[in-house]
């Protein structure tokens, strides 16, 4: 059987990632890599359960200096043994769910629906807040259904790519977004499509993270939910732990406005819901896992309340709520 790997950085995820997690592990994922930095919420002692219990492999990342958390970490793996031993690898944050529309909705499914190809590109689907303002222990599949409309082209983001790639030296270096720098002698092998199967531009083997002018948007087979708000509560503690590779770009209201699209519905994903939330019992059976869990969502409640007695932070909440109630 492949080993099908997602690498992913993680810090106060603690609330989310077990849905996350559950949900990838259910639709076919074997392995996660996962480097986890500067953690108050407990994200970094979850994954040392989830770890203990066979799950993920965990590294705990530091001194990352100028290079940010996220890029240090796909260098610092490129050479480890997990990423060695995939033999299908792509990078996904904790909010990122591929969301597959053929078959039973599994990987193996994609990969029979395009035999041929050995990198998928899935284009994000942006998913608002939908007028959720406060946080609560649930499904983050289940709670968030508007979204950017299918074809949206702006904002920018809305084309952006993330890409499942065979691990086998056809390129040289793990990217953000897609793999890169094709590997001296190997571009001829490269057979990349986009979520409905159809090849991708030619372009795109030496750069390129976005979709764009018709090309790459296929979505026919997959897509890539992003649910990068969730609710306007839990935005201010995103805000506040800052980004994990443009360091020093603020996510405020700009970034709410870019990605908060709520102009159409997709409930698609929630076909998997009831086994999904199976899934996700399943981990929190682990007693200690449970505990873990419950430890961060009062973590990230308390550092709500934190933040809503900060000004800046009530301005914030002001004005993103009251563009909810604008529509």
């Amino acid at each position: 059987m492949d080993r099908i790997t997602i690498l992913t950085t993680m810090k106060n995820e603690g609330p989310f990632l077990l849905e996350w997690i559950a949900y990838n592990r259910m639709i076919g994922f074997t392995d996660f890599l996962v480097y986890t930095n500067d953690c108050d919420d407990g994200t970094d002692l979850m994954m040392d359960r989830l770890q203990e219990l066979g799950i993920v492999t965990h590294v705990r990342n530091t001194d990352f200096a100028d290079k940010g958390p996220q890029k240090t970490a796909f260098r610092r793996a490129a050479g480890h043994p997990v990423i060695k031993a995939s033999d299908w690898l792509i990078t996904l944050d904790a909010d990122e769910f591929i969301n597959i529309h053929v078959g039973d909705g599994r990987l193996q499914d994609l990969f029979d629906a395009c035999p041929d190809a050995n990198v998928i590109s899935f284009v994000w689907r942006l998913f608002g807040n939908g007028g959720v303002e406060a946080y609560t222990d649930s499904l983050i599949t289940e709670t968030f259904t508007q979204c950017a409309k299918r074809f949206q082209v702006r904002p920018t983001q809305a084309t952006g790519l993330k890409t499942l790639y065979r691990n086998d030296n056809l390129f040289k270096t793990i990217g953000v977004h897609r793999p890169l720098h094709p590997a001296e002698g190997r571009r001829e092998a490269i057979r990349w499509v986009d979520g409905s199967g159809n090849p991708m531009p030619s372009r795109f083997l030496d750069k390129g993270w976005r979709a764009g002018g018709g090309n790459g948007f296929g979505d026919e087979l997959a897509r890539l939910n992003h649910y990068s708000l969730r609710s306007a509560e839990s935005f201010l503690v995103k805000r506040d732990r800052g980004r994990t590779n443009h360091v020093a770009q603020d996510q405020g209201l700009q970034y709410w406005e870019n990605m908060n699209q709520n102009r159409s519905v997709d409930t698609s994903i929630q076909l998997k819901i009831p086994a999904l939330r199976e899934a996700r019992d399943a981990l929190l059976a682990d007693p200690v896992l449970a505990d873990l869990h419950e430890r961060a969502c009062i973590w990230h409640r308390e550092k709500i309340a934190e933040l809503l007695a900060r000004p800046d932070y009530v301005e914030l909440f002001a004005k993103i709520t009251a563009r909810d109630a604008d529509g």
